[in-house]
């Protein structure tokens, strides 16, 4: 009986140890493929999967400046990953991001200037500070 586990182990770990080397990962983009920059993302999950969605913000001023401001958020694509798949892209972006914080410092999240006190002069441009 101990032949036979020592014996499967083997064949096991032989057959673990072929793979291993004989694996080559090709990328290959297809034509439709197409790159992307993002300003930020959002989502969320089920027992299933997990959803995120990155997109861009433009800002829009409609009537007087003194109005509310709108802030048109486009949605560029939305990624749906299984949650092991999420698992794997939460330890690959904590690993880089790691990686680049040890080469280049800490990354810094922006901070909101402190709003202006209006000036009397007439400007037709608005001061956008950020999007929000």
């Amino acid at each position: 009986m101990t032949e036979d586990v020592e014996s499967r182990e083997s064949i096991e770990s032989s057959a673990a140890k072929k793979s291993k080397k004989g694996i080559t990962v090709e990328f290959i983009k297809p034509e439709s493929f197409r790159q992307i920059y993002a300003i930020g993302a959002a989502g969320g999950h089920s027992p299933y999967d997990f959803r995120i969605g990155f997109y861009n913000d433009t800002p829009k001023i409609l009537g007087d400046a003194s109005e509310s401001r709108v802030i048109e958020r486009r949605v560029e694509a939305e990624i749906i990953l299984s949650p092991v798949a999420a698992l794997e892209l939460n330890r690959w972006l904590s690993q880089h991001i790691n990686e680049y914080e040890s080469v280049f410092g800490p990354i810094a999240r922006a901070t909101p200037r402190p709003k202006k006190e209006p000036t009397k002069s007439v400007d037709e441009s608005t001061n956008i500070q950020g999007y929000i």
